[in-house]
């Protein structure tokens, strides 16, 4: 149903994706993190909220954690990123990274089509729709006005323990909004 192998060239290990046609949501991250791709989980990193967050946010049907990441696609759930190069920090990626990997996550979301395509972070929604749409802009967070192919876009608060910004009560509040989203609770 996904790729579980390594994405691999001359230079870099990074995380599979895990999509397949017809999902309901795929989250997409900035990039994986050096400790996410060391031990090949996405959100590994054990300060990181994700799996906190959106298992008590009702959005999943069984909880889930790290090492269980490709079986969110038995919930329609997938996982990929806007750069597929691992860094320590965003402060790392640089343009000529979104420049390539941009597009090449465009494609797979238009070939996927997802209902739904959730970007961790303002940082990866602007950074893809840049480099992948040829649009610039300052997005916010919730539904977005432009869809990638016939997907929603929603953005979240991106869980790294890096973003202090926002707590783990307001992650668990933005993916119950996915959650209603998904489930029509709530309108785009």
């Amino acid at each position: 149903m996904g790729n579980y192998r390594w994405s691999v060239n001359a230079r870099m290990r990074t995380l599979p994706d895990y999509l397949a046609d017809g999902l309901d949501i795929i989250f997409v991250g900035l990039n994986p993190g050096l400790y996410s791709v060391q031990v090949g989980h996405y959100f590994a990193t054990p300060r990181n909220r994700f799996w906190t967050a959106i298992n008590r946010s009702g959005l999943l049907a069984e909880p889930a954690c790290a090492d269980q990441d490709h079986r969110l696609l038995q919930q329609g759930i997938g996982l990929t990123d806007v750069v597929k190069r691992p860094a320590r920090g965003a402060s790392e990626l640089r343009a000529a990274d979104f420049r390539r990997w941009a597009p090449i996550l465009k494609e797979k979301l238009e070939r996927h089509r997802p209902r739904i395509v959730c970007f961790h972070g303002t940082t990866a929604y602007r950074g893809y729709m840049k480099h992948a749409e040829d649009r610039a802009g300052r997005p916010g967070l919730g539904v977005q006005p432009v869809a990638i192919g016939s997907s929603l876009v929603f953005v979240t608060p991106n869980p790294s323990p890096a973003n202090a910004a926002w707590s783990l009560a307001d992650l668990v509040e933005w993916y119950r909004r996915l959650a209603a989203l998904r489930d029509g609770t709530n309108g785009p």
